[in-house]
């Protein structure tokens, strides 16, 4: 099943293929007829906090951010999924609302999978069992870390990790290392738990110390390994 533009067999095949590679035959048919390939627009809201999950996200093409809103309205990004990467599915294998909400950060293509038909895959193959009790571990982890950064890092740890996780999530030119990712200052300021102006004079400090070069929302890394020692140290 498909939405908008059609997308062959081969196709999701291939977008799928960590998914698609230890199913049966039988398995393979019941993923295909189920998938559903979306388009959303930059800044459009995939899922809504208290929404019951349907679906599994898998990110085919673009970028996303999962966040949580704060106290005044203020954002807390609190992942970005990487390409190829699945999303979205803790909270319906589980039974309960979402905690967060994503957006779309730029124009991007999702498969959708109901949850339903992974409950299944899970159930009946212990491979496809095993891979997401491995994902869901691996965010865990990276969810403890995180935890240790926002709260005891200073501001310049904090957006070097914040730039440094745009770059290992979505890449950079391999020539400029401009990272691929082009943030908005709130985004970052989002990402690294401080507020827009505190990450604007962070930045600036960066940029002054040939650390990173700035053009608009293009960011350069030209320093990394000393960034990735800021980052490191806090």
């Amino acid at each position: 099943m498909v939405s908008g533009i059609f997308y062959s067999a081969s196709y999701l095949v291939n977008v799928l293929k960590e998914l698609w590679n230890p199913l049966t035959e039988s398995q393979c048919l019941l993923l295909l007829d189920n998938v559903t390939v979306k388009g959303y627009k930059k800044g459009e809201i995939i899922y809504h906090e208290q929404e019951i999950p349907q679906h599994l996200f898998f990110l085919a093409d673009g970028k996303v951010k999962i966040y949580k809103e704060g106290v005044g309205g203020r954002q807390q990004i609190v992942r970005m999924p990487e390409l190829k990467g699945f999303f979205g599915y803790r909270a319906g294998l589980v039974g309960t609302p979402y905690i967060t909400e994503a957006a779309a950060l730029e124009d991007t293509t999702l498969c959708l999978i109901p949850l339903p038909v992974i409950k299944q895959l899970i159930r009946e193959n212990h491979t496809v069992a095993l891979f997401f009790i491995e994902h869901l571990a691996t965010l865990l982890g990276h969810a403890d870390e995180q935890t240790v950064s926002l709260t005891q890092k200073h501001l310049r740890g904090r957006l070097a990790e914040a730039l440094l996780i745009m770059k290992d999530r979505y890449g950079a030119d391999l020539k400029s290392n401009t990272l691929a990712m082009e943030p908005s200052r709130e985004d970052l300021a989002n990402l690294s738990n401080m507020t827009t102006s505190n990450a604007i004079r962070t930045l600036s400090s960066f940029v002054s110390e040939r650390l990173v070069a700035a053009d608009g929302r293009k960011i350069t890394i030209l320093d990394e390994p000393q960034l990735r020692l800021i980052a490191k140290n806090g």
